[in-house]
């Protein structure tokens, strides 16, 4: 159940479902659309956003999703497009997150610049990634949160980051268990393999009855309408993206069809639980 930070941000909210706005590669990435420039992926992101409040998410989190291929160590520049489009797009009357793909002291930076309620990042452990090797600094991190008197923001920590594993040998739940005491996140989060790749079922009941008691656990790649039941079965809510986008293809446009059914589905399943 949520509590702590969380339960402050969602207060009427048992099991929040939380969309993505997927904001187009920023300027400076392989991939940045030079024609459109800047304002082109601010009219994306704004058209997403107004999508995915009409449908009844109760927030939206912010993500450079292409900025491929991804850095562990981005420039200031990247903080600095990112918290233009973040503070251009972000919702009225609804909370929003922060994610920057993968560096959780730009993340921050970013939340704390725009006002968001939550940040997404990698705060614990050391990965081996199609990156490079990774090493996070969780202490840095929630002092940093100290520092800029941001305390009121939640830390939502992945411990199966995409397109990356663990360097040792504990499960899923023995990381989760320990990063619970160690690092003290807001939240815990499971992922797939990749963007829009479901985890494996028992890895998320596994690592639910491990710290459910003490944080909440939130599923964060992988919700799709047509299974969202049973893995909220075993989270506190969901982050979704890919499943709500045009074809399912996680670098298009949201598809306001999509959306709405994936909030039908995930109402109806959970009943009362999840509305706000």
């Amino acid at each position: 159940m949520l509590q702590g930070r969380l339960a402050e941000v969602f207060p009427k909210t048992a099991k929040p479902l939380i969309a993505m706005a997927h904001v187009p590669a920023l300027p400076g990435t392989p991939l940045y659309d030079g024609a459109g420039g800047l304002e082109a992926a601010i009219r994306s992101v704004r058209s997403d956003v107004e999508i995915l409040l009409d449908a009844g998410f109760d927030a939206v989190m912010f993500c450079n999703e292409n900025d491929r291929p991804y850095q562990l160590n981005p420039g200031l520049e990247a903080a600095a497009f990112m918290t233009r489009v973040v503070t251009e797009c972000r919702p009225e009357g609804k909370p929003f997150g922060v994610d920057y793909l993968w560096d959780s002291r730009c993340a921050l930076a970013i939340g704390a610049a725009t006002g968001a309620a939550f940040v997404r990042c990698v705060a614990a452990g050391a990965w081996e990634s199609d990156m490079g090797l990774w090493q996070t600094d969780a202490a840095w991190l929630l002092r940093e949160r100290r520092r800029l008197e941001v305390d009121t923001m939640a830390i939502i920590v992945n411990v199966t980051p995409e397109f990356a594993s663990p360097i040792g040998g504990r499960s899923a739940a023995e990381i989760a268990r320990s990063v619970v005491v160690s690092s003290i996140p807001d939240a815990i989060l499971i992922s797939g393999p990749m963007a829009g790749s479901e985890p494996d079922l028992s890895v998320l009941s596994d690592v639910y009855q491990a710290v459910s008691k003490d944080v909440p656990v939130i599923l964060n790649t992988g919700a799709k309408a047509a299974t969202i039941a049973q893995y909220l079965d075993s989270a506190d809510g969901c982050i979704v993206g890919t499943d709500l986008k045009e074809d399912g293809y996680t670098w298009n446009q949201v598809d306001p069809e999509r959306a709405k059914r994936f909030i039908s589905q995930a109402r109806s399943d959970a009943g009362s639980s999840t509305a706000s």
